[in-house]
């Protein structure tokens, strides 16, 4: 063996493709180690919320390692935790009450449906089938994948898959949407999950509040959970705290992580209203719900969570937030006028354009070819195949994204237009 033993995620180190190293972060970005500054246009894969090595949440788990570093929560507490928990308790809707810790996206939407089957089970009904949405994307475990679109990166495991049913990304107003979900729930599903407003792998996918608040109607109507996975969209990326307060809704089940400790370190929950707690409430020990991780509520990470919750009460982050949807307005406008764009769309702080190509898709030539091109010229892209998408920390200056626009221009002038460099 030569080079580094470390094996990438979704790269292909076939390809012989040079890997940079970063020393450190600096709010929106990463120096690497020959000391040349790289705009994190992607906020490190959308955790990154106020910057990188914010100065509160370093300060929060340093301290954090001279008190407490780990202990197990099977039946024990600790105070960062019951900080979390509480803090968050206070920030959402009224009716969500229960917050259950674990490590990461996949395992809080993983977590989500174990819940949600548990709930029917424990209830004596037969309510085993779970709803998605075409293009969605949950996760990397064998349920995530399972919910979430299949394609090339999950063929390999489908014999693993369980079987799920799959309504339409909606059109339009969303009514093949609604009309779909209602039939599946003349069926008796145990629950719908959705990824709210926008499905981000699935290639930055933008539907309107109103279809989200119809969707979440339905399943009220026909006594179906409804699951909403905001690990991506939650902790402000549509512009609010959640993308589900912009169409009213309050879900059965909420998934959160990534912007949970801002993007300093794994954590997750995912937060429940009383009756799904309630379900597994028993002096049955066979009753109580069947989930954990070594790590679970870590509490140096459930310290960097304290602060940042701590950062959206004290700080004008909503502003910063506001601001950055205006300057990412711009650049959009921008993108739109280069060509080959189609459908520019806006979500909050999130933007993103499909360029016309030859082969586009999930590995199209054009992904490899800018994310390298942007690598080479100080800026962290991964575009999801043609769909070009920038999604920065909320501290990114004006110059800053003026200079992600100038390296998409070039980037995509000098884009080959035949062969193929997939990745």
């Amino acid at each position: 063996m030569t080079g580094s033993p470390v094996w990438h995620p979704f790269w292909q180190h076939g390809l012989g493709l040079p890997i940079p190293k970063v020393a450190r972060g600096e709010g929106a970005a990463l120096i690497l180690e020959d000391g040349s500054r790289v705009i994190d246009a992607i906020s490190s894969w959308w955790v990154t919320t106020h910057g990188h090595n914010n100065p509160r949440i370093m300060a929060a788990i340093r301290a954090q390692t001279e008190r407490l570093d780990q202990v197990i929560f099977a039946g024990w507490t600790h105070q960062p935790a019951e900080d979390v928990a509480r803090c968050l308790v206070a920030m959402l809707p009224e009716a969500l009450t229960r917050v259950f810790f674990s490590d990461s996206g996949s395992t809080c939407v993983e977590v989500a449906l174990k819940m949600a089957l548990g709930f029917w089970a424990n209830r004596g009904e037969a309510r085993h089938r779970i709803l998605v949405m075409e293009h969605s994307y949950h996760g990397d475990t064998i349920g995530t994948m399972s919910v979430g679109e299949r394609g090339v990166y999950n063929a390999a495991y489908a014999p693993l898959l369980f079987d799920v049913g799959t309504i339409p990304f909606p059109i339009g107003d969303g009514a093949n949407t609604i009309e779909a979900l209602e039939a599946a729930c003349r069926e008796n599903p145990a629950a719908l999950i959705v990824e709210p407003l926008v499905l981000g792998a699935g290639g930055m996918l933008f539907y309107p509040p109103a279809v989200l608040a119809a969707m979440a109607e339905v399943c009220r109507r026909h006594g179906v959970l409804f699951i909403a996975d905001e690990v991506m969209t939650g902790f402000g990326r549509t512009g609010t705290l959640l993308a589900c307060n912009q169409a009213g809704v309050v879900p059965d089940i909420l998934c959160l992580a990534k912007g949970l400790t801002g993007g300093s370190m794994p954590l997750a929950v995912t937060v429940a209203q009383e009756p799904i707690f309630a379900a597994h409430w028993s002096t049955d020990r066979a009753k109580l719900f069947y989930h954990s991780s070594s790590y679970t509520a870590n509490p140096i990470a459930c310290a960097a969570a304290v602060e940042n919750l701590a950062i959206w009460r004290e700080e004008p982050v909503q502003a910063r937030i506001d601001a950055l949807g205006q300057n990412q307005q711009t650049l959009l406008d921008r993108l739109a006028a280069l060509p080959g764009a189609q459908y520019p769309r806006r979500c909050g702080t999130i933007i993103a354009v499909d360029f016309a190509t030859p082969d586009g898709g999930y590995l199209s030539a054009l992904a490899p070819h800018l994310m390298a091109f942007a690598r080479d010229n100080g800026v962290l892209l991964r575009p999801l195949g043609n769909t070009v998408y920038v999604l920065p920390p909320y501290c990114i200056s004006a110059a800053d994204l003026a200079r992600v626009g100038d390296v998409v221009e070039e980037g995509l002038a000098t884009l080959p237009r035949s062969g193929s460099q997939n990745q």
